[in-house]
């Protein structure tokens, strides 16, 4: 199982980022994926989750609105788009999974056992 994130840099706030995330060693059709973020001096949280029943999404509160998770599953990749960002939202972004859980909400409430390296979000003027 890989994970490879990518997609952060540097961004202005009430800027745009999209993430990806392309995953290898299994498919998108099958376990839930999703992304986490770790702010300096914070714990790692959720950001968004993409379950396999209907491709049903769960989002945090905070990241309802302006956070998009999507998936194209003939890249097996996963997306994480950001609208309206702001430096509350400078983060390395991961992308992680679990091979053995389907739902969005349950892998958003749990640490996965399987993680990609992360990427660098910086929002800054």
């Amino acid at each position: 199982v890989q994970l490879q994130a990518s997609g952060g840099g540097l961004v202005q706030p009430g800027g745009s980022l999209r993430l990806s995330c392309a995953a290898s060693g299994f498919t998108l059709d099958r376990p839930a994926i999703g992304w986490f973020r770790e702010a300096p001096g914070k714990e790692r949280e959720a950001v968004s989750c993409l379950g396999t029943n209907n491709d049903i999404t769960y989002y945090p509160d905070f990241a309802k609105g302006r956070f998009t998770i999507s998936s194209d599953k003939t890249k097996n990749t996963v997306y994480l788009q950001i609208d309206n960002l702001t430096p509350e939202d400078t983060a390395v972004y991961y992308c992680a999974t679990d091979l053995d859980q389907s739902s969005s909400y349950y892998l958003c409430h749990s640490r996965p056992p399987n993680w990609g390296q992360g990427t660098l979000v910086t929002v800054s003027s």
